[in-house]
């Protein structure tokens, strides 16, 4: 018996062989150039990571965002907005793993589920600091290469590429004529 006789054959791919998800909640404090009266606004915008597996069990992500808060100061008659980047650290720990992969060279995949996200703003500290209340949430991906198990059948007879069905198919002229050249802006 042959290998090609084999019921099974092995097929070396690339697999998903971990994953996780983590959710995140962070507290920022900063220091306006004026003491606030009131928060007019908060948001965070541009959001930067990149992810790397750190240990067996483990995914790394590290980024940065920036905090823009409008506030208003001296009671109330003057405004200002200022903007603060924040870097973080987070520990995704996967919670599925395959034991079954071929080498330690991974590809690691991250998505955002929550961009980072302001649930809460308010004046601390008497009157002098900020504290900001930021959410989010990753998915994390470990793509490797696995063996996976097909079962074939040596029996099959393949077609030749050449000998497939030919489809000639021809439109008549009066078929041509009932096409609508202007679909797109017709009414």
């Amino acid at each position: 018996m042959s290998f090609l006789d084999k019921e099974y054959r092995e097929i070396i791919t690339k697999a998903v062989c971990g994953k996780g998800r983590k959710f995140s909640q962070a507290t920022h404090s900063v220091t306006p150039s004026h003491r606030p009266s009131s928060i007019l606004g908060c948001w965070v915008i541009n959001h930067l990571y990149n992810a790397k597996k750190k240990s067996q069990d483990t995914v790394e992500i590290n980024g940065s965002y920036e905090i823009n808060i409008w506030y208003s100061y001296n009671d109330n008659t003057k405004t200002e907005a200022i903007t603060e980047r924040v870097t973080y650290s987070d520990k995704v720990p996967l919670s599925i793993k395959d034991e079954n992969c071929l080498n330690d060279d991974f590809d690691v995949i991250a998505k955002v589920v929550q961009q980072p996200n302001c649930l809460n703003c308010t004046i601390e500290n008497k009157g002098h600091k900020i504290v900001v209340e930021i959410e989010r949430e990753f998915i994390v991906q470990i793509i490797g290469d696995t063996k996976v198990a097909v079962r074939v059948d040596p029996k099959r007879e393949y077609v030749d590429d050449d000998e497939d069905e030919v489809w000639d198919v021809e439109l008549t002229d009066d078929e041509l004529e009932e096409v609508e050249p202007d679909f797109l802006n017709k009414d």
